[in-house]
């Protein structure tokens, strides 16, 4: 490439520099023959210029504008996505925080019947235990009132018995007693 450009630089100098010899040894106006050579060196020149780098350098311009057309094309459709995701996002998170609501709710409902559950449970419980006391201490109220009243009993009947009893039946008591034992005793 820049052989070319030399060489075509080098034969527009010759041009340049035959047409200034010919115009100095002339001493004239330069012949139209020469300008309109020069033009169309100059025009052909220019033109192999244009036509060898134009059309590269609009590629690879065209190229680079399609390039950040279609990055700019991802990108916004990377964008549009994105912000689709967070709006769903943002709408499931309501229904979340509803879902959440209504489970902590179910949750404290069954806590509170649980709760409720384990307490009448335990009411119940210590109810029969009282019951069970009750009756115990009742019990062992109605024993003490009847081994009192037996107490009271024996204590009146002995009283009884002495204010009836005098010596001499007395004497027959126990000499009654005493027959009683020499009788089991002869029997065994």
């Amino acid at each position: 490439m820049m052989k070319r450009l030399l060489l075509l630089l080098l034969a527009a100098g010759v041009v340049c520099f035959a047409q200034e010899h010919a115009g100095a040894a002339a001493e004239s106006e330069p012949s139209p023959v020469w300008v309109w050579a020069n033009f169309a060196i100059l025009a052909i020149g220019l033109g192999y210029l244009i036509a060898k780098h134009l059309p590269t350098f609009f590629q690879s311009r065209t190229e680079s504008i399609r390039k950040s057309i279609v990055e700019a094309q991802q990108a916004k459709i990377d964008a549009e996505r994105r912000a689709a995701e967070m709006e769903a996002r943002m709408s499931a998170l309501g229904s979340e925080i509803e879902k959440f609501r209504a489970q902590s709710q179910q949750e404290m409902a069954e806590e509170w019947a649980r709760i409720r559950h384990e307490t009448a449970a335990q009411i119940e419980r210590l109810e029969r235990q009282a019951e069970i006391e009750i009756e115990s201490a009742g019990k062992a109220a109605r024993r003490e009132l009847r081994d009192f009243a037996a107490g009271l009993a024996v204590d009146l009947a002995e009283r009884r018995i002495r204010a009836r009893l005098d010596q001499g039946t007395e004497a027959s008591l126990i000499d009654g007693f005493v027959r009683d034992l020499h009788r089991k005793e002869s029997t065994n």
